[in-house]
């Protein structure tokens, strides 16, 4: 009796408050954000539709923020929804130009409009701050932010470009080689991952510009989306799939999630550390168990 009692505290200890890591796929055709389990399974098809294909999102907190590639009635917008599938704003943001990559920091939403070249700043509430950030970019796609610095994918002149948040040039040609139509970036540490549409390959270079390995993946069909998550990179490839990769190259799943229409950007949600208030919580109810089960 004794033991199931003890065995029922340490379940309830590692069961309050914890949420599993989850993955979020955007599909261009279906205009749809899909949410799976970290082992690929469904967890909800679709968990947000009605986007006008979707290019980029970004996840912040409890919130999802989808890039509307296509317009309705001339309005490129941003969308706002939760991570529970709920709708918050469908037009949070309006007035861009083929919104494509999407990325936060803190408080701030940056945004690559594909259409003017422009890299523009918002507030995550939808404030304004600065419509051309960033000008003269060449169909800018997936962007990606480290520290104070801002990355930003060219497809077209097959560059990767790097600035400061402020819109400052570090470098508008931090990578030119090795480089084909690249659409996806990643920075995971001092390594930068981008993802070549048009050769389809992953390659790997440093922050500072220095090519790594320019073919780290290979054999992928059109990879579009790419984010680095722990020890593992997961490429959202156009051809229906979500492949998972070691940061070295190594193939873990090159079919993790399949059967997809176009998915286009991937982002992953970390379980959550547990707040002080839930700590203090379990270790009572640690202690009142523990109590219970010497009676």
């Amino acid at each position: 009796m004794k033991t199931r009692m003890m065995t029922l505290a340490l379940i309830c200890i590692v069961a309050v408050g914890v949420k599993a890591q989850n993955i979020y796929v955007s599909s261009y055709t279906d205009g749809t954000i899909d949410e799976y389990g970290m082992d690929g399974s469904t967890v909800s098809t679709p968990l947000i539709s009605g986007v006008l294909e979707p290019e980029g999102f970004a996840i912040s907190g409890n919130d999802v923020f989808v890039a509307n590639s296509a317009s309705e009635n001339g309005a490129y917008t941003i969308g706002e929804y939760t991570t529970s599938g709920a709708t918050v704003n469908t037009s949070l943001i309006s007035g861009l130009s083929a919104p494509f990559g999407v990325a936060i920091s803190g408080n701030d939403l940056f945004v690559a409009n594909w259409g003017n070249g422009t890299i523009g700043e918002y507030t995550t509430s939808g404030a304004t701050i600065n419509t051309a950030l960033v000008t003269g970019l060449s169909h800018p796609a997936g962007i990606a932010i480290s520290g104070n610095d801002l990355f930003v994918a060219n497809r077209d002149g097959s560059t990767v470009g790097e600035y400061g948040l402020d819109g400052s040039t570090i470098n508008a040609s931090l990578i030119s080689s090795g480089l084909d139509e690249p659409l996806g970036i990643a920075v995971s540490g001092n390594d930068l991952f981008v993802a070549n549409s048009f050769i389809g390959t992953v390659g790997e270079y440093t922050t500072s510009g220095t090519p790594v390995n320019v073919s780290l993946i290979t054999g992928l069909t059109v990879p579009f989306g790419i984010t680095a998550f722990g020890d593992n990179l997961f490429v959202a490839d156009w051809g229906g799939t979500i492949g998972e990769y070691g940061l070295d190259g190594s193939t873990i799943n090159a079919s993790l999630i399949s059967g997809l229409d176009d998915p286009t950007d991937i982002a992953i949600i970390p379980a959550p550390e547990p707040s002080a208030l839930t700590m203090v919580g379990l270790g009572v109810a640690a202690i009142w168990l523990w109590r219970l089960v010497r009676m």
